[in-house]
């Protein structure tokens, strides 16, 4: 019964130094003698018992890792207390078996110094405008050490970035005047602005009106012109019937005693009006012979109207 006990036992244990099964997402360095051996991935795996033992285990996830704050010294002479967080995965777990005796502190004390190495570069204004380019070199110093590791850093994100008070008081003062600049600006611009629509609506106005004026002068002018050309027509049309009225028999007659007929209403007036001084012509026998004919011409008018 002890015996079989033993037997039990001691197949328990060979079972259990033998078989390993590996999870998903892990590697298992395996030595043998003291030597590497081979690396066992995800799934069932033999040994040879008491030969063959794994040493190291790794994890091939994707592992944050927060980097201590520290003070950094920029271009201009400036502290700025900064930290950051680093994010890594194992790819060669050989390597990061034997490549560094402790490669998570390795990865965190070169993280450090090349941040401080990159923000010495820059000066303060840099280190807020250009996070990416600090990121970006910072996991470009670390990967490049980080391959006789075993390890890919994939990157790296700065968390905080903060300068002494007195830095902090005088980045809010200048804050506070460049907002009340772009304050003043933009009022200034919005007075510019309405004194441009302004002068624009006025002159829009002006131009209006002047066109409106203008075209009241151009109607007045062709009404005038209309008017104008009636008159003319309507005379032109008088003189034409007055001609071919002449030339009608007796005619002359007509026109002859018409004149005859305003010379003497005329000279009729001029003597009735006693304030009035009569010029007598020098040639009196023409204006005697002019109303002895317009005489003539009045009797027999009335003679042929009787």
């Amino acid at each position: 019964m002890e015996i079989s006990i033993l037997l039990f036992v001691i197949a328990v244990i060979f079972i259990s130094q033998s078989v390993k099964v590996v999870p998903q997402q892990h590697a298992w360095v395996v030595e043998r003698l003291g030597k590497y051996t081979g690396t066992l991935m995800p799934g069932l795996n033999f040994l040879v018992p008491f030969v063959d033992k794994v040493a190291y285990k790794h994890l091939l996830k994707e592992v944050p890792l927060d980097i201590p704050s520290q003070v950094c010294i920029t271009r201009d002479n400036t502290q700025l207390q900064v930290d950051g967080i680093l994010y890594f995965q194992v790819t060669d777990a050989m390597r990061a078996s034997y490549g560094s005796s402790n490669y998570i502190m390795a990865i965190s004390q070169l993280a450090q110094t090349s941040l401080r190495s990159v923000i010495g570069k820059l000066e303060l204004d840099k280190t807020f405008e250009e996070r990416n380019i600090i990121n970006a070199q910072v996991v470009q110093a670390i990967d490049e050490a980080a391959l006789n590791w075993g390890v890919k850093v994939l990157r790296y994100e700065i968390k905080d970035l903060t300068p002494p008070k007195e830095i902090l008081h005088a980045m809010q003062q200048q804050i506070t005047a460049e907002r009340e600049k772009r304050a003043l600006i933009a009022a200034s611009e919005g007075r510019r602005q309405e004194q441009i629509n302004i002068a624009t609506g006025e002159r829009e106005a002006y131009i209006a009106r002047s066109e409106g004026e203008k075209q009241a002068a151009i109607n007045n002018a062709q009404g005038e012109a209309a008017a104008i050309l009636a008159v003319a027509e309507a005379n032109a049309q008088a003189i034409e019937r007055v001609a071919a009225a002449i030339r009608q028999p007796g005619g002359d007659q007509a026109v002859q005693l018409k004149v005859a007929e305003r010379a003497v209403d005329a000279y009729s007036k001029v003597a009735a009006d006693a304030t009035t001084t009569l010029i007598i012509p020098s040639n009196m026998t023409e204006v005697a012979a002019l109303m002895g004919s317009a005489m003539k011409m009045v009797q027999a008018q009335k003679s042929a109207n009787a």
